[in-house]
C-alpha cells in the first residue's frame, strides 16, 4: 500500500520568546522541516518579510520564510492572511510532487484578526490531491463562521471525486470544529488526540489532518528539547494511504 506524508506546523514567525530575551529560530526550523521528510508541508504565521526584524536580528533571511524553509526540490507556495506595520504574514505550502494550481480566500471575520486559507492541487503519486492550509480564529463564534465558509469553499472549488486535506492551526479546545469537518466527510484523528500545544507542555491538539478519500495511517507529534525551543506550537505529522477503489 503506498503511502504519503502530510506535516502541519504553526512556526509562530520564526521567532521565540519576549523582549530582550526574543531569539531567531528560523534557521532551526529549516532543519526541522527536513527532518520532516514529508511529501507536502503546510504551515502557519509563515513571514514573507519584516523590517524590523531584519534591523534586529543579523542572520534574518534575505528570502521569504516560505522559500527559506523549503527543502532542495521542493515547490514552495506563500499567500498573505495579514498585513502589519512592519511586514506581511500568512499560510504556505512546501510540496515534494508537482504543483497544479493554487489560489487564495480571504476568512477574516473581524478587523482585529486578518486570517485566509490557501489552497493547493497537487499531483501526488500520479494522482490529484487538493490541500486547503489554515489558520483559524481565536474567536468560538469567529471559527464557527469560518467553517461554515470553508464548506463552501469545498463546494464550489474542490471536485467531490479528489483526495482532500485540510491543514493547519484551528485553535479549537474542543470537539466543535472536529464534528463540522464529519458532516461534509473530513476526518482527523479523534480517537488518539496527539497534543500539539503549548510546545513546552502540551495540553490540547490545534493542529489537525482532516482527510476525506484518503486514509489517516499513522500520526506523530516530534516532542522535547529543541521542538519545545522552536515554537509555540509542534508539528504534527501525519501518514497517509490512498483508498482503494
Amino acid at each position: 500500500m503506498k503511502t504519503f506524508k502530510v506535516a502541519t506546523y504553526n512556526i509562530h514567525k520564526g521567532v521565540q520568546g519576549l523582549g530582550p530575551a526574543r531569539r531567531l529560530e528560523i534557521h532551526n526550523l529549516g532543519h526541522a522541516v527536513e527532518q520532516f521528510d514529508a511529501d507536502i508541508v503546510c504551515l502557519q504565521e509563515v513571514r514573507a518579510f519584516n523590517h524590523r526584524h531584519a534591523r534586529r536580528f543579523a542572520h534574518w533571511p534575505a528570502l521569504g520564510q516560505a522559500d527559506f524553509l523549503a527543502p532542495e526540490g521542493y515547490t514552495p507556495v506563500y499567500r498573505t492572511n495579514a498585513i502589519t506595520r512592519h511586514g506581511e504574514h500568512g499560510n504556505a505550502l512546501l510540496s515534494r510532487w508537482p504543483v497544479l494550481t493554487h489560489s487564495h480566500e480571504n476568512m477574516s471575520d473581524h478587523r482585529f484578526e486578518q486570517r485566509g486559507l490557501l489552497h493547493v492541487a497537487l499531483r501526488v503519486q500520479e494522482r490529484e490531491v487538493h490541500v486547503v492550509v489554515v489558520h483559524l480564529g481565536l474567536l468560538p463564534a469567529s471559527r464557527v463562521r469560518q467553517i461554515k465558509q470553508l464548506h463552501d469553499y469545498i463546494a464550489r472549488e474542490v471536485p467531490v471525486d479528489m483526495p482532500l486535506l485540510v491543514a493547519g492551526d484551528f485553535n479549537d479546545w474542543g470537539s466543535t470544529i472536529t464534528r463540522m469537518m464529519a458532516d461534509v466527510g473530513l476526518h482527523t484523528n479523534h480517537e488518539a488526540p496527539a497534543p500539539t500545544y503549548p510546545s513546552r507542555l502540551p495540553l490540547v491538539q490545534l493542529d489537525h489532518v482532516y482527510a476525506r478519500g484518503v486514509h489517516i495511517v499513522d500520526t506523530h507529534v516530534p516532542k522535547g528539547g529543541i521542538w519545545a525551543r522552536m515554537s509555540d506550537h509542534l508539528p504534527l505529522l501525519v501518514e497517509l494511504a490512498w483508498v482503494q477503489p
